[in-house]
């Protein structure tokens, strides 16, 4: 954002120029929550990484067509220091934009990584036993995953940053949670980082869970300066001390490889859920319902989404037809929407965060079309604070198979307003009853009236009751239907 805002103004843009009708705009989509990606200081160390990585650089000219090496920024994960970074305006601007959020009722959150820093953190010169260190033997076997580093007693061999599947983060070195001192340090990073925002995202949370963190590094975490090995969950710890000092903090986790709970369980607010998305992205209809039987505590903690600074962008990862269908049951189900920048218009371009800017791309006038229909589904009391159900659904006619492509389900509020969401997620035309088993709709005609398109159809609510609601939809059809006691 502030590289194009960069060059409208014609001069370096900070978070001052961001202007108040984009924060109203904010408003206007409905949304609670502002993350700002890539905030904090970085240094030259990452950048040159960045400049020289030749995986990296593969990719910067399919993100980027007019790619120049003065794009080169480096990756925002590699943090040098929890400060706001001086070409954003320092702390100082973040306050006042913090400020202007406040008085419009938008929460900021932004990153916190803890599994890593940037190659020239000061912890490098002054803690390096914060930082999992390897042996000659190490940088011989593994040079991907070790660097020989000059420290303030001498040369080391740490670590990249990694997770236990891929080779190392060669612009990061890696933290050592079992060390009593680092977790300390760590806590009293997020004690700062929360009186700039009112919630982190967490990356790669999992990462540090004693068993992936043992199973990652084994003994080489055991610390060598003397003292004690910690291996108890860091998040419990630190969610627990964060809340005390700040009890309305947010907690937001990436996670992955089915740990969602696991995070759940030790105090994180919402977690990504990648599973849901993945289900999507494989079409299969049977796969998306059973994932939306999981227990309500884990829907309402999930963080759902389409897109995302690590995904393909959604507009290229699905198809037309689909990705509508997609997106409806993406954000019209519990949790918390979790949208990316770009996302309203459609953009393709994979936004690289190595690089200060991104393509320039021509919104796409239908997805921009659909957001403005779907987002006021999503502002109605009932979808936002209303209780949810998963409706069943039963075969049209016999020998009639197409039933098995339909999720539905109810939003339902306190004072009685209902929405219901009816998407055929498969690749053939469909029918089915949506079945409700509730007998307050006998007695009472209803208007349903559909906020994706135009249409909207009566109906009486004894043979909603008893028969169910009728439904005949095109392949990837939907349905999100306002309904209206008449």
């Amino acid at each position: 954002m502030l590289a194009e805002l960069s060059a409208q103004l014609g001069k370096p843009a900070t978070l001052d120029d961001v202007g108040d009708d984009v924060l109203d705009g904010f408003v206007l989509t409905g949304f609670d929550f502002i993350w700002l990606m890539g905030i904090w200081q970085t240094g030259e160390a990452g950048r040159n990484v960045s400049r020289t990585n030749a995986d990296w650089r593969a990719g910067y000219r399919e993100d980027l067509p007019d790619f120049q090496e003065r794009d080169v920024v480096g990756s925002p994960f590699a943090v040098k220091a929890y400060v706001v970074h001086a070409d954003f305006g320092g702390n100082e601007a973040l306050v006042r934009l913090r400020e202007r959020l406040k008085q419009r009722n938008l929460r900021l959150i932004l990153d916190f990584v803890p599994n890593h820093t940037a190659l020239d953190h000061a912890w490098i010169q002054e803690h390096p036993e914060y930082y999992i260190e390897g042996s000659e033997a190490d940088l011989k076997r593994e040079p991907q995953n070790y660097l020989r580093v000059a420290g303030s007693d001498g040369m080391r061999i740490l670590a990249y940053g990694r997770d236990p599947y891929f080779s190392g983060w060669s612009d990061t070195f890696q933290l050592n949670h079992r060390h009593a001192g680092l977790r300390a340090a760590m806590v009293g990073e997020l004690l700062k980082i929360a009186e700039l925002c009112d919630g982190v995202r967490c990356d790669m949370a999992m990462l540090i869970l004693p068993n992936v963190f043992t199973r990652t590094w084994g003994d080489r975490s055991l610390p060598r300066d003397g003292t004690s090995s910690v291996d108890t969950p860091f998040w419990p710890e630190a969610i627990g001390k964060v809340r005390a000092k700040v009890p309305p903090f947010v907690f937001l986790s990436e996670v992955y490889w089915d740990l969602e709970a696991a995070l759940q369980a030790q105090g994180f607010d919402y977690t990504y859920d990648k599973s849901y998305y993945d289900r999507l992205r494989s079409g299969d209809a049977t796969s998306v319902r059973e994932h939306l039987k999981a227990v309500p505590e884990f829907q309402d903690r999930s963080a759902r989404f389409l897109e995302n600074h690590d995904e393909v962008r959604a507009a290229t990862a699905f198809q037309p037809e689909p990705y509508q269908a997609a997106a409806v049951l993406t954000y019209t189900v519990p949790g918390l929407r979790f949208f990316h920048e770009g996302q309203f218009e459609g953009l393709r371009k994979h936004a690289n965060v190595h690089l200060g800017r991104r393509a320039i791309e021509s919104p796409d006038p239908i997805l921009r079309d659909f957001y403005g229909r779907l987002l006021p589904t999503l502002r109605k009391h009932e979808v936002r604070e209303g209780s949810w159900r998963l409706l069943e659904q039963a075969p049209a006619w016999d020998e009639n198979e197409t039933w098995k492509n339909f999720i539905a389900y109810e939003w339902r509020a306190a004072d009685g307003q209902r929405t219901w969401v009816v998407v055929n997620y498969g690749g053939t035309s469909g029918q089915c009853f949506v079945r409700f088993a509730d007998d307050s709709l006998r007695g009472t005609p209803y208007l349903l009236r559909d906020q994706m398109s135009r249409a909207w159809y009566q109906r009486d609510g004894n043979e909603l009751a008893d028969k169910g609601l009728y439904v005949d939809l095109p392949a990837w059809g939907y349905y999100v239907f306002d309904v209206t006691a008449t």
